[in-house]
């Protein structure tokens, strides 16, 4: 124990300070093939492990290597831990299903209760200890060097059994609570999907709509008028432009360059209320890609001004409105961007597709994002943002399979809405944020359940490994005799080796495995 650490608190009498390597067989790294489809061992891998229990059917599995089998079979008690990206996560392996472990994980064997190794693993001092232990920087990592190091608090092995019973009725408790409550978690999101497709079908305004339907003008008129002045405005702008430039029309050919909006295709769509019309997001408003023309987009002469940058990430958190931002253009930022008004809904189009949200601000963005603006009189913006979040799943099917998912311009131009009258689709708006509140601030105390939960588990772990979970027996054999008792069988289990003096190591020969397109070192 000459690495063990001299800041560690006080322990109960009986207890004594240790280190994995004193309790555990010597570690060793995992398997270095590649996963895939043929085979009969499951590979275990760093992503298997983080949820805290395995799916053995979403494992993969790897080609059997008789020589290398035995090596790196996992057997019941084994604990895994992950060296790179999920850093210091781990797993007691029970009932393993003819599995080996991949090469970022390491395993130790533990010659002490097992379970109560794996639950100190979980324990807010380790999670502190291996924060301390990471190293690197794209990817943190440690190894068995440092993992080994680890000091580990070591009660009586009676006391061991005692600590694990209480932590195992404690978090049995807890974690039927925590289910609970992501169940009913599940059942808001359920909630919320259902009253917004109530919304857009109209469902939710249906009695409303019979007790005002003399009152209320068509959508398909609202439509009409809508196309009439956008084409009047069409107009307007390019007699503006030629008047600019000095010029006078002869006649009126220069009117049959105007492009009509698309036209919804209704050939397969469902039925809709009395006074509702399909339309495309093109023939209701505006739609138009973000801007960002200087190269490299980083270029730090662009940022740190007073004009607020949104990106996908802003959209994506945003609970229907963006009131944060990271990024800020300067002037000359600006220049080469776009400011769009307070109010523009904002649609996603790359990585993380078809996330909508409303600006809460005057900002610009990228050309990862589309602006959709239209005239408040003819189309509540939050209707369409409603509208948006029900399409989203059908707008990712439009993305192509690569590694950066993305739609285009073309694809929302087309994209067919349920359109009610003005009226009707204020009151659809006021509806869904009277339900949808209530469900917000369920959600929250939800939230805040769950935080409190995971305290208390964190609490529970920690007074177990500082001896206050459960009493000390005084007749309980002293940790010292069993640690002395642990490294007496690991000597007996291992073998004693001579100490040598250290000869150069070999250099590594690159070797191409048989039946693998992967080189292994030998």
């Amino acid at each position: 124990m000459s690495d063990m650490k001299t800041d560690l608190p006080a322990l109960p009498d009986g207890w004594v300070w240790t280190t994995l390597e004193e309790v555990c067989l010597n570690p060793q790294y995992g398997w270095t093939t590649k996963a895939m489809a043929e085979g009969n061992l499951h590979l275990v891998r760093t992503t298997d492990i983080t949820s805290g229990n395995i799916n053995w059917k979403t494992v993969p599995f790897c080609q059997e290597e008789p020589s290398e089998k035995t090596k790196y079979l996992l057997e019941d008690g084994d604990i895994v831990i992950s060296r790179a990206g999920s850093v210091g996560y781990s797993h007691l392996i029970k009932n393993p299903q003819a599995a080996v472990f991949a090469s970022y994980l390491i395993r130790f064997k533990p010659l002490i209760e097992e379970r109560y190794l794996a639950f100190f693993l979980k324990s807010p001092f380790y999670w502190r200890t291996i924060s301390e232990e990471k190293i690197g920087i794209a990817v943190q990592n440690v190894n068995a060097t440092k993992l080994r190091r680890i000091p580990i608090p070591l009660p009586p092995l009676p006391e061991q059994h005692r600590i694990v019973a209480k932590i195992e009725e404690l978090l049995t408790n807890l974690d039927a609570g925590v289910a609970a409550l992501k169940q009913a978690q599940a059942q808001l999101k359920r909630y919320r999907q259902s009253v917004l497709k109530a919304a857009v079908e109209g469902e939710l305004t249906k009695a409303w709509r019979e007790a005002h339907k003399d009152e209320l003008e068509p959508a398909s008129l609202l439509l009409e008028r809508i196309l009439v002045e956008r084409r009047e405005k069409w107009e307007a702008e390019q007699l503006a432009q030629m008047e600019a430039k000095g010029v006078t029309p002869k006649d009126d050919t220069w009117k049959a360059k105007y492009k009509e909006p698309a036209k919804p295709d209704t050939s397969d769509l469902p039925e809709l209320p009395d006074g509702w019309v399909w339309a495309t997001l093109s023939q209701i408003g505006r739609l138009d890609r973000g801007r960002s023309k200087s190269r490299p987009r980083n270029d730090p002469r662009l940022y740190g001004g007073n004009h607020p940058l949104v990106q996908t990430g802003e959209v994506r958190h945003a609970t229907g409105i963006i009131r944060h931002y990271n990024l800020t253009y300067n002037e000359k930022g600006l220049k080469q961007s776009r400011l769009w008004p307070k109010g523009t809904l904002c649609i996603t189009i790359a990585a993380n597709i078809a996330d909508t949200a409303l600006l809460g601000f005057d900002a610009c963005f990228p050309d990862s994002i589309v602006g959709f603006l239209a005239n408040p009189l003819h189309c509540n913006i939050y209707f369409v943002e409603l509208f948006m979040r029900t399409a989203k799943e059908k707008l990712e099917r439009y993305a192509p399979a690569t590694a950066q998912k993305n739609i285009n311009l073309h694809i929302l131009t087309e994209v067919v809405l349920p359109l009610p009258p003005i009226t009707e689709q204020e009151q659809i708006v006021a509806e869904v944020e009277r339900c949808l509140s209530i469900t917000d601030e369920v959600e929250k105390t939800i939230t805040a359940e769950l935080t409190r939960a995971e305290r208390l588990r964190q609490s529970i772990l920690k007074d177990a490994f500082s001896g206050k979970l459960v009493p000390q027996d005084p007749h309980d054999e002293p940790a010292s005799v069993l640690l002395e008792r642990i490294k007496a069988d690991k000597t007996e289990h291992q073998g004693e080796k001579p100490k040598a003096r250290r000869s150069p190591k070999p250099r590594t020969k690159r070797v191409k495995h048989h039946n693998s397109d992967q080189m292994r070192l030998f």
